[in-house]
């Protein structure tokens, strides 16, 4: 079932019109960019909302190819709504700290995965063996790894898009996604640079009711695409129940 259409009326309620001080903007934001008031920059909530229907769009192509999405957000206002996000529609994430390499060096980041697993076997047995100083050492390491490496335990290839919040603070992820030509999704506010992204959503990067409102509306349209392939597998694993029901006939 589609879900309800976003409105430039809850973009406004959310306060994602309001960019940075315009001291601190980027020149090549001024596109996105409607206004200057009381020294604050006013994003285009217009051109943001035909951004945000560009993307969810592009984010249904890379559900229908069967690739993975990758969710990425480390500052406070973002990691809590990546984090629920991503898993609420199945997707991967990283809201604690970006591992250099995750994308350019991911055997690497599998060998981290059998380290933490290896560790939460050895855990589980209670530590035989183990003086207590060593195991408090281990279970400080778990908790170290897991932290860091909980969103994406089962991502085994690079994923085909990546959703991101503030490419200023994540500019080691898109420099990563840049250069293995993995399209990026962002939320950019008036202060960031928007030429390496390739989907601009520009917004208020710093209000969490602006983020979760944007992720939101990604966010349900993997799910809407998701429940439409699974439907669309149910009829034809019932077309071919009845064609073999009539051949046997």
């Amino acid at each position: 079932m589609a879900t309800k259409q976003l409105t430039i009326k809850e973009l406004l309620e959310s306060g994602a019109h309001f960019g940075h001080q315009t001291h601190r903007w980027n020149p090549k934001m001024n596109r996105y960019i409607f206004e200057a008031r009381n020294g604050i920059h006013i994003i285009d909530l217009a051109k943001t909302m035909q951004q945000i229907r560009t993307s969810i769009e592009f984010v249904k192509e890379v559900v229908g190819q069967r690739k993975s999405i990758l969710f990425v957000g480390t500052k406070k206002q973002a990691k809590s709504v990546i984090r629920e996000c991503a898993e609420e529609c199945g997707e991967f994430y990283m809201s604690e700290r970006w591992l250099g390499g995750t994308l350019t060096n991911l055997a690497t980041i599998r060998q981290s995965v059998k380290t933490l697993e290896r560790i939460e076997k050895r855990l589980a047995t209670g530590g035989e063996g183990l003086k207590k100083k060593e195991l408090s050492l281990l279970s400080k390491d778990q908790l170290k790894l897991d932290r860091n490496l909980s969103g994406i335990r089962a991502m085994r290839k690079a994923p085909g898009l990546i959703i991101l919040v503030d490419p200023s603070r994540e500019h080691i992820a898109v420099k990563e996604a840049n250069k293995l030509g993995i399209p990026v999704l962002g939320l950019v506010d008036t202060n960031c640079d928007p030429d390496p992204i390739d989907l601009v959503v520009a917004c208020n990067d710093d209000a969490l009711k602006s983020v979760k409102l944007i992720l939101n509306a990604l966010t349900n349209a993997i799910l809407d695409k998701k429940a439409a392939m699974q439907l669309t597998v149910a009829k034809e694993e019932k077309g071919e129940e009845k064609e073999t029901g009539e051949g046997q006939a």
